[in-house]
């Protein structure tokens, strides 16, 4: 018997699924373990990353849901579900790293993770308007 490898959507819904338990974990460490050890500002800081990576994680299931649904490819859903990881690694992983060692220079990091946040979210958009290359719903 032979196992079908996993489709990029379900992968992406993984992938989304697995970054918003992480999202989960580092809001409760925030919560409990780093309350008291970082001064107000840098735990704001830490609480603003958990904030992103958690909406962009759901952003990765949408994407891997909407991939699932079609009857083939897509590119831009597929690139949605990318751009969305990217960010949290850039956006959000700059900002943990920041509040919790105080690397300032992690700041000019952070935007790119922005960019790549608003790149998913266009992809996303363009992959959802496209129509499926198979036969049209009756």
């Amino acid at each position: 018997m032979t196992v079908a490898p996993a489709s990029g959507g379900r992968k992406a819904l993984a992938t989304g699924a697995v970054s918003a338990a992480f999202a989960v974990a580092l809001g409760a460490f925030a919560a409990h373990g780093l309350e008291g050890s970082l001064e107000a500002q840098d735990l704001e800081v830490f609480e603003t990353g958990v904030r992103y990576h958690f909406f962009h994680a759901l952003g990765g299931v949408a994407a891997g849901f909407a991939l699932e649904r079609r009857e083939g490819p897509s590119r831009a859903l597929g690139l949605s579900a990318a751009l969305f990881l990217a960010g949290t690694v850039l956006f959000s992983g700059s900002l943990y790293v920041l509040a919790v060692t105080g690397a300032r220079w992690l700041g000019a990091v952070t935007p790119l993770g922005g960019v790549a946040f608003i790149a998913g979210w266009i992809a996303l958009a363009i992959g959802a308007l496209r129509r499926e290359s198979g036969p049209s719903p009756r």
